[in-house]
């Protein structure tokens, strides 16, 4: 397990260098810089302002001083927040957006995996058909509709829910349920294809000949071996919507990590968008790992060392 980890870790120290050296220079590659738009200000000015955040450098140089400042997790300072570094935007955006995404998430997982055990059980009846409509729905309908739709009828219509804004837990049930449809559609589809295809290996058959009871035999032999493809869509899954998504996020007014980044691509403020990247993937690879150690946990039978087997 050891030599395991100590490889993965190693696995993501370079695919980070990787992604950061390619958010670098794919910025860098656009064309103007993040005073384009300050028609306004003297020339003198602005290319002080160059020389002061470094931009004058060459390119050589200013790569090398943004790899030492993500190693110190120095982000540097933002162009268009004025007295903000890209640190601070991060600390105030993601424990918003992390709040969102898990309650999202937490939706998603736990109506997904109801919906696809019963359409599975009840396979080819109106449990199964009522489902599946709810599962082709959520993928179907995009997530700015499926928002705008509870905006009117739960909060303009009924009232039972504020229309936007953050800070309570009634604004927090809307965005997370508008967030949590298309990925609490795909894990319920599947979740159902793959508890049909368990559900019909001998070891079900015969848990099901000696007596277990309906649940017994679900829920510890079929819904535990049908987990695996939903573990491995997890690890993406967890990864973004932690993280915030922009369109749910701009809609309902939610200062989240989305909304910068959003912003931030507006302003051509080069430093919040390789800064939020990074962050992006860091959340990324780590969630990846845990996916590859969860899959040690549901199935003893997968042995994780480094041997690479």
């Amino acid at each position: 397990m050891a030599r395991y980890l100590l490889r993965r870790l190693m696995f993501m120290f370079i695919s980070l260098f990787l992604i950061v050296s390619a958010t670098f220079f794919l910025m860098k590659a656009i064309p103007g810089d993040p005073f384009t738009s300050e028609k306004s200000v003297p020339k003198e000015i602005l290319e002080s302002m160059k020389e002061h955040y470094g931009l004058n450098d060459p390119l050589h140089i200013q790569y090398v001083k943004y790899l030492g400042s993500v190693a110190t997790w120095d982000l540097g300072p933002s162009f268009k927040y004025k007295a903000r570094t890209v640190n601070d935007i991060i600390n105030d955006g993601f424990p918003v957006s992390f709040t969102l995404g898990l309650s999202a998430l937490l939706i998603a997982v736990s109506f997904g995996l109801v919906l696809g055990v019963i359409a599975a059980l009840y396979h080819n009846k109106w449990q199964d058909y009522t489902a599946m409509v709810i599962a082709v729905l959520g993928i179907s309908v995009p997530s700015f509709i499926l928002a705008t739709f509870l905006q009117y009828v739960f909060a303009m219509k009924l009232g039972w829910f504020p229309v936007a804004r953050w800070g309570t837990l009634q604004q927090v049930v809307l965005p997370a349920f508008a967030l949590s449809a298309l990925p609490m559609a795909f894990i319920a589809r599947l979740t159902r294809s793959n508890m049909l295809e368990v559900l019909a290996q001998d070891y079900i058959k015969t848990a099901k000949s000696k007596g277990m009871s309906k649940f017994t035999t679900t829920y510890r032999h079929a819904l535990r071996n049908a987990l695996m493809p939903v573990i491995t869509y997890l690890g993406p899954l967890s990864a973004s919507i932690l993280t915030g998504t922009f369109v749910i996020e701009r809609i309902f007014g939610i200062p989240g990590l989305g909304s910068h980044f959003v912003t931030s691509i507006g302003n051509r403020d080069y430093t919040v968008i390789m800064g939020t990247t990074v962050f992006y993937s860091i959340i990324l690879l780590f969630m990846i790992l845990l996916v590859d150690l969860a899959y040690g946990i549901i199935d003893p039978r997968i042995k994780l060392s480094g041997k690479g087997k």
